[in-house]
């Protein structure tokens, strides 16, 4: 007889393996990939332990493990993520939505009132549009991304979180923005400068997609493209706001009083960083 594998075996078996391969987290890893495959949530592994997988499970969970040592990202192998508590579809066409990004999404919503325009520029997975959406029931939002496949994604997710008749997705390229009037632009853009690239973690220099990360020679492309077009597409009294990598938020703040921009200011998130700056169109 082959050896019997219950979820306690297997979570600490998993979770050595994982820590062995440098994997953060690797005993909430475990559960979570575990949990899924037996269609369980973490407290029905703990009141599990000494279920014995069948060969079916097994072989199921061998192959999550297989692919989380690799450093695939957690969020890819369960095509799921959470964002302002609303489930996402994700795939390796989107970017992971983070924690940080809600952020964006506080900032954004003090500043919205009645049936406003948003344009959501990169929407990607589609996180901050359907937040937006989802918090304020009057506002439209328009979505743009540059590729055909996360807009797919993002579809579906407004269509799951019932906001997709106030989001029009649409596919074009940040250089050259929708004509407007929007009352708000949100955009957590790409900002990562192009030769820092090699030395992300590899769950997001191998798996997520380049197109979302590559913010050009110094980071700052994207937040330079939207200086230069904000004052064309915002109405009177508009807002852009806008998601920064760390060390960045100076250097945006001077590109959007540049571009015209005024009442310019930051947002800290909860470790003190400047991760949103916000410009207004007089």
């Amino acid at each position: 007889m082959g050896e019997v594998w219950t979820v306690l075996k297997l979570l600490r078996w998993t979770a050595d393996y994982f820590k062995g391969r440098d994997i953060d987290s690797p005993r909430l890893d475990a559960e979570l990939l575990l949990a899924d495959t037996l269609k369980l949530d973490r407290v029905g592994l703990y009141l599990n332990f000494e279920r014995p997988l069948q060969a079916g499970e097994l072989a199921a969970y061998r192959e999550q493990v297989r692919r989380r040592a690799g450093h695939e990202p957690l969020a890819y192998i369960l095509g799921r993520a959470e964002f302002w508590s609303l489930p996402f579809k994700v795939t390796p066409a989107v970017l992971i939505p983070r924690p940080d990004t809600e952020l964006l999404v506080e900032a954004a919503l003090p500043l919205l009132a009645g049936a406003a325009r948003v344009l959501d520029v990169g929407t990607g997975s589609g996180a901050l549009a359907i937040a937006l959406a989802h918090e304020r029931q009057a506002v439209t939002v328009t979505a743009i991304d540059l590729s055909a496949a996360a807009l797919a994604v993002a579809n579906e997710n407004a269509r799951t979180n019932g906001v997709a008749e106030r989001i029009a997705f649409v596919e074009t390229d940040l250089a050259a923005l929708p004509v407007g009037p929007f009352e708000l632009i949100v955009a957590n853009p790409p900002y990562i400068p192009s030769g820092e690239l090699a030395g992300l973690m590899p769950e997001v220099r191998d798996f997520e997609p380049r197109l979302a990360l590559d913010g050009g020679p110094d980071g700052l492309d994207a937040y330079r493209a939207l200086g230069r077009q904000a004052g064309a597409v915002l109405a009177p009294g508009g807002w852009l706001l806008v998601e920064v990598g760390i060390g960045q938020a100076a250097a945006v703040q001077e590109l959007f009083a540049s571009a015209g921009l005024a009442e310019i200011f930051t947002a800290r998130d909860l470790a003190g960083i400047e991760r949103v700056v916000g410009g207004k169109h007089a």
